[in-house]
């Protein structure tokens, strides 16, 4: 859901929103009515919010807080989800902190029983956090912030390309008044030459510096320069630093053609994102056991995103945290601001100048390769940008390795500069290029090209091929020492199956290609009535993007080869859809993982349904194919590239030099090859002789899979009747406060 907040009401006798958030509850009548599973099926792919967000003056008074509870107990609810961001999360905690004495009230003036009022004695309150800007504390992601990325980029790739051609200046000025994550993380995504965000001020001299910075960005070769600055930028004086100051002094100082471009409430709306839309349902699922296992003891809490991990926070902590980052910002003290925002992604980067010039960092000695491996995937590029650039600020020697493990082997590497990748984030597919070739059959050529080149370490980007490619690199060892050095494998397929890592780069691009497919086709059906869409993925044996774009597009059914079907599953499905066609929502969306079973095939099974439904629903299939391949990646997999490529670096810096005697380097331990991935809540190294046990090698996918525990969820919005595992419940944590004392700080 792309928005920036609004309000739902869960009873414990169904779910009754009110429209219009709080003046929804204030205002009471026709503007809270029980919802039906009918009345929000289209709701998914809806931008903004369906059922209405208001900003409530009258809920700020305790007389409106009275009309809310009266209209809340008449209607037996007891218990309400408040999706919003701080300022409505406290009005929530204070209505519940007021509960009680709201009831006495209200018995006493007669405008309830006191009947009513033990039924309702106690009302449970979870919140999530909708908010573009992502400037609550204690979620890694809120709600609509992934959306509003999908809005800008869209418009920075489109300027990109007009900027080149005239040879201009944009400067792109983005919502965040008090937080600069979007700022931030476009600048990341666009690869601009700088950004101005509210907690990080440039230091006194940034004209001179920031002019500076584009003439030699301009020298290098580049034709255009990007700037990107957040609504609320400041300088360190608290003075604020707004698009046309910076406009009027590149036009002064420069005389470069500029423009600026303020990007305003387009941010907010569109639809959204397959991250928001499953972000959306899991922490909706979540808010809702929340509240089911709620006591008059049990405090007031958020759901929030760890990481891959849904938990539950407290409430009014989670508000004071982000109301401090406020106070310290006001005072000045910006880096208390940055820590009290959260952990940082270990990123090794100035927020407030991206490093787009090619440093004057003293020389290393070390030389390393970058090399793609497998089949391409969206954000390759951005994570080999990420990889050389920052290895050069290491002092490293940078060699690209075309063609994966085959051109390693035949000598198809060359050096490559900072300027050589500049426009290479918002790339599709592998400028390198890439094959599936395993490296085994090369020992002797690639041992060789290693001596000749003085390569020092490897960092390989690729999927499944990437990762076993690298296990026989290890094996090789044995004959050939050349092959002893550091290699660091970074995840990056469209299929997702690679061990160690719970997301990789590439899938969040076909996850979106997918959805937005699914999105047109159920226009299609909902037009014609009567009509089911079976739409064939991508993945291998892996069913990642089959399920998790079932759970994005909304779909009734979503095969895939880690759970075992049948006939009579089929069957099942067949007269689940012949009911729904008997509802208002005449139309069913169907996904089939490609090698999910040999025998029942996307023909067998649109065959099937097309017999089955005869009279009452008719068929049409469709084979993706190819294009989850392609396209431009999402921010998602530019920042996370980003951050794989910079975190990658880092590592096997350290390791090299960990491995070096007397000038030469010798790496022949098994922590010396690892795969970088995302595991829950954090990056982590893995070596990945420690992952074949983890591995099916004969299908190609983890043992164990973190989102087949999404697979319920799924079925349980297509109103499949069907248990939840609650075995693993997100229990209460405490969100880490880092208080700086006024003491140390001056």
């Amino acid at each position: 859901m792309c928005t920036d907040w609004y309000q739902g009401v869960i009873s414990t006798s169904g779910c009754v929103p009110p429209s219009q958030g709080y003046q929804g509850l204030v205002d009471g009548g026709d503007n809270i009515k029980e919802a039906t599973w009918e009345s929000v099926s289209m709701m998914l792919q809806l931008g903004g919010t369906v059922i209405g967000s208001a900003r409530c003056q009258d809920f700020r008074t305790r007389e409106g807080r009275l009309k809310a509870a009266r209209n809340l107990v008449k209607r037996g609810i007891t218990n309400l989800c408040v999706i919003g961001g701080d300022g409505s999360l406290t009005g929530a905690d204070t209505f519940r902190a007021e509960w009680s004495s709201l009831l006495a009230e209200l018995v006493k003036v007669g405008g309830i029983t006191a009947e009513e009022a033990k039924k309702s004695s106690y009302l449970n309150i979870v919140g999530m956090v909708g908010s573009i800007d992502n400037d609550f504390c204690g979620t890694d992601m809120t709600i609509g912030t992934d959306s509003a990325l999908h809005r800008i980029m869209e418009i920075v790739d489109a300027i990109t390309t007009t900027a080149q051609s005239h040879q201009r200046t944009f400067v792109l000025e983005v919502m965040g008044r008090h937080c600069g994550y979007l700022a931030l993380i476009t600048a990341l995504a666009c690869g601009a030459d700088w950004v101005f965000i509210p907690e990080s001020p440039p230091e006194d001299d940034w004209e001179d510096h920031l002019c500076r910075r584009l003439t030699e960005t301009r020298v290098g070769g580049s034709r255009l320069n990007i700037i990107i600055v957040a609504e609320g930028a400041i300088d360190k004086h608290g003075k604020a630093i707004t698009s046309d100051d910076i406009k009027n002094l590149v036009v002064k100082r420069l005389g470069y053609d500029t423009r600026v471009t303020i990007l305003g409430h387009v941010q907010r709306g569109g639809t959204p994102s397959a991250f928001d839309r499953i972000l959306g349902s899991r922490m909706g699922v979540e808010a809702v056991m929340a509240l089911l296992e709620g006591t008059p003891d049990t405090p007031a809490c958020v759901v929030s995103l760890s990481g891959n991990q849904a938990v539950r926070l407290p409430l009014m902590e989670c508000v004071q945290v982000t109301k401090d980052v406020t106070t310290a910002m006001n005072e000045g003290r910006f880096d208390d601001a940055l820590k009290l925002r959260g952990r940082g992604d270990g990123v090794p980067l100035n927020p407030t100048t991206p490093p787009t010039l090619a440093p004057s960092s003293p020389q290393s000695g070390y030389t390393l390769a970058v090399l793609n491996v497998g089949a391409p995937a969206a954000g390759m590029n951005a994570a080999v940008r990420s990889t050389v650039r920052i290895g050069l600020i290491h002092g490293h020697r940078m060699l690209a390795v075309h063609d994966g493990f085959e051109g390693l082997a035949y000598g198809k590497l060359e050096e490559i500069s900072w300027e050589r990748v500049g426009s290479w984030t918002g790339l599709g597919g592998s400028k390198l290029g890439t094959k599936r070739t395993l490296p085994k059959k090369y020992f002797e050529e690639i041992s060789t090209s290693i001596s000749n080149f003085g390569i020092h370490g490897l960092i390989i980007i690729g999927g499944f091929e990437a990762f076993t490619g690298s296990l026989e690199l290890m094996e090789g060892r044995a004959k050939y020492e050349e092959l002893c050095i550091p290699l660091c494998i970074i995840p990056a397929t469209v299929s997702n199956n690679v061990p160690g890592s719970d997301f990789s780069i590439g899938a969040d691009t076909a996850l979106n290609t997918i959805t937005t497919t699914c999105d047109r086709i159920k226009q299609s059906a909902a037009g014609t009535k009567r009509r089911v869409f079976i739409i064939e993925t991508m993945g291998g044996f892996c069913g990642y993007l089959a399920t998790m774009a079932g759970l994005a597009a909304g779909a009734d059914a979503a095969y895939i080869y880690e759970e075992h079907f049948n006939i009579h599953d089929l069957q099942v499905n067949v007269e689940h859809l012949t009911e729904k066609m008997k509802t208002t929502v005449k139309r069913g969306l169907v996904l089939r993982n490609e090698r999910c079973n040999e025998n029942y095939t996307t023909d067998f099974i649109f065959n099937l349904y097309s017999e089955e439904g005869k009279g009452i629903f008719d068929c049409r299939k469709n084979v993706l194919g190819h294009m989850q391949q392609g396209g431009t990646p999402t921010p998602f997999d530019r920042n996370f590239g980003t951050k794989m490529g910079a975190k990658a670096v880092a590592w096997i810096t350290g390791k090299i030099k960990e491995c070096s005697r007397h000038g030469r380097i010798f790496a022949n331990t098994a922590d010396s090859a690892c795969l970088l991935g995302m595991r829950k809540r954090s990056l982590v190294f893995q070596p990945i002789t420690d992952l074949k046990e983890q591995t099916d090698f004969d299908h190609r996918i983890p043992k164990e899979q973190w989102w087949l525990k999404l697979r319920p969820i799924l079925k349980i919005l297509a109103k499949y009747n069907i248990e939840l595992d609650t075995s693993e419940k997100a229990h209460l944590e405490h969100v880490t406060r880092k208080r700086i004392s006024l003491e140390s700080n001056i």
